[in-house]
Formats: structure tokens, C-alpha cells, sequence
């Protein structure tokens, strides 16, 4: 493994490459983007045979139309197979989400002038909801995780219809685990339908499944660029690329904790990111001696040699200032912050989607438990974006109820402005209630 340890002013131009995880969305973007609207092409023309045609030749599953949707006998049966830990353990996991997400709850907001005018914003839950979880090539890797992450927000949120859809597991059979996780959250409407051609089933609709309003959930670069080519016609969350972890760590830091964090990331995907940042090559060459030891113990190593031999790297800065700028440089999905005093420099992150506060918060932690949620922004993108939440399930909607004596104050300034702007006939809407009012009727 050659994991690269940097000097943020010798190495410049191959710290800021490093850095510069914005292409790979374009990259990711342009080498599926026809295979996709083909995909997409078909799930449209032939709806449920298109899915059962990609369930063959991508999941190496043969599925007949009737057996798309999962029943609910076939939900409860499988639910009951996973074990009693792992039962408890997304049990705990859901009960943290949902307190989390019931904090993000807003409020209507009513404004009265002394006028007598009322103005006001209401939240409104979306309808319909569409899950996407991914599981991999067979549904062999089902996120269980993701489950939670997605649907309890929608919940809290108060969208009326929420389903799911996911690669079918081997012979059509999903996790047992993730069945639990549907059962428990009372999720009932499933499909066996996985990658591009369930995003597209999802915002077009077919015979068996209903389109969506919206749709959330992560995936690969096919369900990614899927996303973005139905946006428009349905709501998206965001368009997700390779996950990734930044860490800034002084002597105080344990090297072993950081080497565990990086792989831990690494092992998502060969593009992952895993950078530390440090004013101490000590510490970057004792983590990278972790690296070389226990990577290759790994299930995954393969992936995880690949992300850290070419997107992953130490970057030895002047001091934990300088650590700091590129750190908020990056702008990373997750970022760790394992040094003496943690706190102070958390207060001060503005592009990071999600901050993980000294020796014990690592990322893994906030993948599954502590109840944040972990579909975040990546690529940069945390320049703009935040994390999933209930406002993504509500749409924002203003009401207008102007009292008599304001409209007659206020409308005369409108219906200038619309004269400036051309907009004759805004003009006249505006005017024709004071020229009633002068007429007497």
C-alpha cells in the first residue's frame, strides 16, 4: 500500500489534488450518463418487464411480475429470522434516529401587522415518498442502516406514504435484517427492484409500482446519475458520490484510532476518501504502520488498499490552524476531530456535513447509533448542502391574508413597480381595487 504522507507547503499542488473530490461527481456523471438514460428509456416503455429484465441480467435473479412486491407475509416471515441481538440492536439504533429527527420538527410561523394583515408559513408533508436502499450487485450488501435513516425522518416529517425499493437478495430472498428493519418501522409496501431501474420506476411509475413525489436514499454511480436525470419530474434528495472522512488530529490522538477510522471509510468504495490532517509526521507515520498491519486482515482490503492508495493520504500542515483551512478546503462528508481540545475547533466548521468530536464520536458510530443522520453531502457539496432531515419532507407554503386598509397602502407601490417591469396587466390587478373603491362599488 503506498499511503501518501504530504507537506501542505512542499507537496502543495498534490495536497490540493487530493483535496479536489468535486471532479469525481462529473467523472461518475459522464461514464453512466447513456447507459442510465437507457435504462431509464425502458423502465418507462415496458414498466414492470423492464424490471424483471434488469433483475435477471444485473441481480442474476428471475423474478415474474407478481413477485416485484414483497407481501406482507413474506416481510414478517423474514423479520422473525433476525436474530435477537440483531433485533435489538436496530431497535436501539431507531430509537436514537427518531429522537434526533422529532428535535428538527418546525412550527408554523404567523406574522400579524398593525394593519390587521396575517401572513404566515406552513409546513406541509410531502404525499409519497420512494426509499432507494441500497444492497449491491444481488442485494448481497443490504444497508439496514439506511432504512432507518431515510424513512424515520419521512415519518417524523408526516409523509402520508412511504416505500422502499431494493436489490432482490439471492434467489429473490431479502435480509433478514432489513425485512426487521421495515417491520419494525411499519414500512409495508416493498419492492424487489435495485439500481438505476428502480429510480426510474420509482419517479415514472409502473403497473406495480406507484411513482413517487420524491426521492431519497444513497447508491452508485448508476442510481446517482439515475436521480439526476428524473430530477425535475420528482424531487431528489441529493446526488451522493463516493463517501469520504477527514480527520485532524494533534499528539494526543491515539494512531490506531485514526488508522481504524480511515479504513473504516475506505472500505465503502475504491474512490472513497480518508485524509488526515496533522502539524505531527509522527503521528501521520504511525498511522500509516496501523495502515499497513491491518488493511490487509480486512474482508474488504482490496477496496479499502485501492481508496487509500489513491484518494486517501497524511497531509503535514504548520499547525492545526493551517489544518483547519484545508480541512474546511475539502469540505468533507464526515469530519473527525481528534485533539486536545475539540470543542474549539468544532465551533468553528462551516463545511463539513457532519462533525464528529474527539477520541470516541468515530464516523462508524454516526453510520448507525448516535441518531444524527448519515446520508450526507459529499464531493464539496457541504459548501451548500446538509444532511438528510425532516425539512426535506416538507414543503414550505405561505398564506397571504391582507387586511383592507394595508392593501390600499401597499398596492399603489406594487403596481409601480409593475408598470417599471412592463407588466401591464400585473398593473391593473393591482390598480383596479382603488379605482372601485373611488367609484363607490
Amino acid at each position: 500500500m503506498s499511503w501518501r504522507i504530504l507537506s501542505a507547503r512542499l507537496d502543495r499542488a498534490d495536497v490540493l489534488s487530493l483535496l479536489d473530490r468535486r471532479s469525481l461527481l462529473d467523472e461518475g456523471s459522464g461514464r453512466a450518463a447513456e447507459s442510465v438514460g437507457a435504462i431509464i428509456l425502458r423502465v418507462k416503455t415496458e414498466g414492470d418487464q423492464a424490471l424483471i429484465g434488469y433483475a435477471k441480467e444485473f441481480d442474476g435473479v428471475s423474478l415474474k411480475i407478481g413477485d416485484l412486491a414483497l407481501t406482507s407475509e413474506e416481510i414478517a416471515c423474514g423479520a422473525a429470522k433476525a436474530s435477537a441481538e440483531l433485533q435489538e440492536a436496530i431497535g436501539r439504533a431507531a430509537a436514537n434516529i427518531r429522537r434526533f429527527h422529532e428535535g428538527q420538527r418546525r412550527p408554523d410561523y404567523w406574522q400579524l401587522s398593525p394593519g390587521g394583515s396575517l401572513l404566515g408559513q406552513r409546513y406541509i408533508p410531502l404525499f409519497r415518498v420512494g426509499v432507494y436502499i441500497p444492497g449491491g450487485a444481488g442485494g448481497l450488501t443490504p444497508l439496514i442502516s439506511t432504512v432507518l435513516m431515510n424513512v424515520i425522518p419521512a415519518q417524523t416529517a408526516g409523509v402520508d406514504s412511504i416505500f422502499a425499493c431494493t436489490p432482490p437478495g439471492p434467489g429473490g430472498v431479502l435480509a433478514p435484517g432489513l425485512l426487521y428493519a421495515f417491520s419494525l418501522l411499519g414500512v409495508t409496501e416493498v419492492y424487489r427492484a435495485g439500481g438505476a431501474q428502480a429510480i426510474a420506476a420509482m419517479a415514472y411509475g409502473t403497473a406495480t409500482i406507484r411513482a413517487a413525489d420524491k426521492i431519497v436514499g444513497p447508491g452508485n454511480r448508476y442510481v446517482t446519475e439515475a436521480k439526476r436525470q428524473v430530477f425535475g419530474r420528482v424531487g431528489i434528495d441529493m446526488l451522493a458520490g463516493p463517501s469520504e472522512v477527514a480527520i485532524i488530529a494533534d499528539a494526543t490522538a491515539d494512531p490506531a484510532y485514526i488508522a481504524a477510522d480511515l479504513s473504516a471509510q475506505a472500505e465503502h468504495d475504491p474512490e472513497a476518501g480518508a485524509v488526515l490532517f496533522t502539524p505531527h509526521r509522527e503521528l501521520a507515520e504511525a498511522v500509516a504502520v496501523h495502515l499497513e498491519a491491518e488493511t490487509w486482515r480486512l474482508p474488504r482490503s482490496s477496496i479499502v488498499l485501492a481508496s487509500l492508495t489513491h484518494h486517501g493520504g497524511a497531509v503535514i500542515t504548520e499547525d492545526l490552524e493551517e489544518a483547519l483551512a484545508l480541512a474546511e478546503h475539502m469540505a468533507p462528508e464526515h469530519l473527525e476531530i481528534m485533539t486536545a481540545q475539540p470543542l474549539q475547533l468544532a465551533g468553528r466548521i462551516r463545511n463539513a456535513g457532519a462533525v464528529f468530536i474527539g477520541g470516541y464520536s468515530p464516523e462508524a458510530l454516526g453510520d448507525y447509533i448516535a441518531g444524527t443522520n448519515h446520508v450526507l453531502p459529499t464531493n464539496a457539496t457541504a459548501r451548500f448542502a446538509s444532511g438528510l432531515g425532516v425539512d426535506d419532507f416538507l414543503r414550505r407554503v405561505s398564506l397571504i391574508n391582507y387586511a383592507r386598509a394595508d392593501y390600499f397602502a401597499d398596492a399603489p407601490h406594487a403596481a409601480r413597480m409593475a408598470e417599471e417591469e412592463q407588466l401591464a396587466a400585473h398593473a391593473r390587478s393591482l390598480r383596479i381595487r382603488e379605482q372601485r373603491r373611488q367609484d363607490g362599488t
